[in-house]
């Protein structure tokens, strides 16, 4: 994934990339980073399907028996919801990875978090306010315009989607209260680990006035310890330097880059 990431940006168009600091591979992911000052870099928070950073007896709530971070997100999510000591525990980890974010001596140009678990209105909170202590300026709230999609290929409406929606659309407002910017529009979500070059172009050719993002996972090959096994990581790879996609991204009319560029450039999202 590190080899992907810095290929596709010097090769292709990717402007920015997300770390996990707890991932066997972030050591090396730091260096590269470094060497490519022109790659923007972000805080990725994961609190399910990984490794904690904090020894699982500190947070006894979150892991599993063999010490990896629990899977069942509805569960763990109503543990930090209700009960203080799950939401202590919670608070201490997502510290603990962006203390170690800024350790690395890399600008933060943004955060997410893995399944888009700060969606939680509490995990949310908990990012705004231990974010604010680390310079958090911008993040991502996943929302998709599907009748962009739509223009590509025929896109099915998916069971949770209004649900999903709404619940970004209150964490956007939350974020822009707080003064961290967030995308008028995300693109990922349908699509992830599916990214092909042609959905790519179509969407870098239809993308909607403001500011967009649109994430994938690329990687030389699949099969690498926690992969998902219905991802096509090497296809998302080619698709960020296919022909049609630089063609498209050339003649993109507005300007690319991490969020810290549009910040400087004095962008404001646009108030739901």
């Amino acid at each position: 994934m590190n080899d992907a990431v810095i290929a596709a940006h010097r090769d292709g168009i990717l402007t920015a990339a997300s770390l996990m600091v707890g991932a066997p591979g972030a050591a090396d992911a730091v260096v590269l980073a470094k060497a490519t000052p022109s790659l923007r870099v972000g805080l990725h928070v994961v609190l399910v399907e990984s490794r904690p950073l904090l020894p699982p007896e500190r947070i006894p709530d979150l892991v599993q028996a063999d010490g990896c971070f629990r899977t069942d997100m509805a569960r763990m999510g109503a543990g930090i919801f209700f009960r203080r000591d799950v939401r202590a525990q919670a608070a201490a980890e997502i510290a603990a990875q962006f203390a170690a974010f800024a350790a690395t001596g890399l600008p933060l140009d943004h955060v997410n978090a893995h399944k888009h678990f700060h969606l939680h209105p509490t995990l949310g909170d908990l990012l705004l306010e231990i974010g604010a202590r680390y310079g958090m300026k911008a993040a991502r709230v996943p929302l998709e315009p599907r009748d962009v999609l739509r223009r590509i290929e025929p896109v099915p409406k998916m069971l949770g989607d209004t649900a999903l929606a709404a619940w970004a659309k209150m964490q956007r407002r939350r974020f822009a209260r707080a003064s961290v910017l967030t995308p008028d529009a995300v693109f990922g979500l349908s699509w992830s680990g599916a990214m092909t070059g042609t959905r790519l172009a179509g969407l870098i050719e239809n993308l909607p006035p403001g500011l967009n993002e649109i994430y994938l996972h690329p990687a030389t090959s699949g099969g690498f310890a926690g992969s998902a096994p219905d991802y096509d990581y090497a296809g998302e790879f080619a698709g960020l330097r296919a022909p049609e996609v630089l063609n498209a991204a050339n003649h993109y009319k507005g300007r690319r880059g991490g969020f810290a560029d549009f910040q400087a450039a004095g962008y404001n999202a646009a108030p739901l």
